[in-house]
């Protein structure tokens, strides 16, 4: 079979292209090298819709941030994922830190933001009473939210995988086949995938795969990020999301509400070799704890239940790369670091446009489901719909991951949605089963039994997050 387009990547970005693609009759596939969806960036950020007074007026940076903010919410909804609009608030200590926030509301209004304003020291208190009481003010965009990033990517998926598009994990890309000047076909480990078109959404390798189209539009910085999150028993914390002033390269370290009751902080910011490099270490967790102390000086080590640490992928011109390359039917998606998840719609649209002035051919496809239907929450349901759902099956009254109230009858749902959980991590992110207090210390076995028995697989065959993270390794 050709497909019409191979996109390369299974983050946040190709699964929005893939999503955008699957209106049109068109055959296209999704790879990714992983064992699952969001695995990279997608998967260790901090899931803030931003409002888009950062960015530079007049980039694409700017233009697609604001654009995708307008564009979460209805899609959200669509696609049964949680989102929430927050607001944001970016605080200052100082009348310099003042002239600096002036400067930020100036640079919103002209990307086209409404409602921003500068609040003082009596109106910030009162929005956030554990702000820490330095804190004199703050710019206040109601246009930032918080959504769950690999939620939001896996849904994506599941949806265009309704709509007709295939979705390959564990299919790493090695190259690109040519033929009369023009794309043929991508070279993968499971063999040649002949196309038309291909979309590289490969995020810390997108200039490496660049680069075999003969392109080396971009070359990669890759940044870690390490972050801590608290336990729910902290979930009122803070409101809103806020950040510091930012610097010249980051945007700070934030405080910042999730739409799963937690605290999240973080990211600290630091250039590693390894791009693959996601450990987190004790200097970073330090400085992300010592940062967030200076917006809330409440937070207490003690409640951090777990950190992790992801590889934002920054171009060496600081802007998103996005565009065709020098081979024809060859689109760079590249260097989408922040506000890359909030401009993810965004981008989908115009890879979209791209594409149909490369001439590929757009049709809209009858019948195309817009609507996904999302796994049932035991832990968010009422006791009627709770009682309900246990009287079609049973086995949602069997509750499995005690900390986050996640029953069997969920985790077997997430082994067989259609872009279906096979590993332990897997199901974490689909359910939330092991991403409490515990981390996973009470069920993880019993959440492995189910893959097992779901999937016909030894249980000394499961795996944390793909081969080499087998959950037992002696079987006696």
């Amino acid at each position: 079979m050709v497909y019409d387009v191979v996109i390369i990547g299974g983050g946040v970005i190709g699964a929005a292209v893939a999503r955008a693609l699957s209106r049109f009759q068109l055959s296209v596939i999704l790879i990714e090298k992983e064992h699952d969806l969001a695995m990279g960036a997608s998967g260790a950020n901090s899931g803030i819709v931003h409002a888009g007074y950062d960015p530079l007026p007049e980039s694409n940076k700017a233009s697609l941030c604001v654009r995708g903010n307008r564009l979460m919410e209805s899609l959200c909804a669509e696609l049964r994922v949680p989102f929430r609009r927050t607001g944001s608030l970016v605080v200052g200590f100082s009348d310099d830190d003042l002239a600096v926030l002036e400067e930020l509301l100036a640079r919103g209004r002209r990307n086209g933001l409404s409602g921003l304003e500068i609040l003082d020291q009596t109106r910030l208190l009162a929005r956030e009473p554990n702000l820490s009481p330095q804190a004199r003010y703050a710019l206040y965009a109601p246009q930032a939210g918080i959504v769950c990033p690999y939620t939001l990517t896996i849904a994506l998926a599941e949806n265009a995988v309704q709509n007709g598009v295939a979705v390959q994990c564990g299919t790493r890309a090695a190259g690109i086949e040519r033929d009369k000047g023009r794309v043929s076909g991508v070279v993968t480990s499971r063999g040649l995938i002949p196309c038309r078109y291909v979309v590289n959404a490969a995020g810390v390798w997108s200039d490496e795969v660049a680069g075999w189209a003969g392109s080396p539009s971009h070359t990669i910085m890759p940044y870690r990020g390490e972050y801590c999150l608290l336990d729910k028993k902290k979930g009122d914390l803070v409101r809103q999301v806020l950040f510091p002033l930012p610097g010249a390269k980051t945007k700070g370290i934030l405080v910042a509400p999730t739409v799963s009751g937690n605290i999240l902080l973080g990211p600290n910011r630091s250039l590693v070799q390894d791009r693959e490099d996601r450990a987190t270490t004790d200097e970073g967790i330090d400085e992300v704890l010592t940062g967030a102390k200076k917006l809330v000086p409440g937070i207490d080590e003690k409640d951090v239940i777990t950190s992790f640490a992801g590889i934002r992928a920054v171009s060496d011109s600081g802007e998103f790369v996005i565009g065709p390359a020098n081979l024809k039917g060859f689109i760079n998606v590249g260097g989408i670091q922040s506000p890359g998840l909030t401009a993810a719609p965004a981008i989908a649209e115009m890879v979209t446009d791209i594409l149909r002035e490369e001439g590929l051919k757009l049709r809209e496809k009858p019948g195309f489901i817009p609507h996904r239907k999302g796994i049932f929450n035991f832990a968010a349901a009422s006791i009627e719909e709770r009682q309900s759902q246990i009287a079609r099956n049973r086995l949602f009254g069997e509750v499995v991951c005690r900390c986050e109230t996640v029953t069997a009858g969920e985790i077997i749902e997430a082994i067989n949605r259609p872009v279906g959980a096979g590993t332990l991590d897997a199901v974490k992110r689909r359910t939330r089963g092991g991403m409490g207090r515990c981390q996973g210390g009470f069920c993880s076995f019993r959440m492995a039994g189910i893959i097992s028995s779901e999937l016909g697989i030894p249980v000394d065959k499961i795996t944390k997050n793909g081969p080499g993270s087998e959950l037992i390794r002696l079987r006696m």
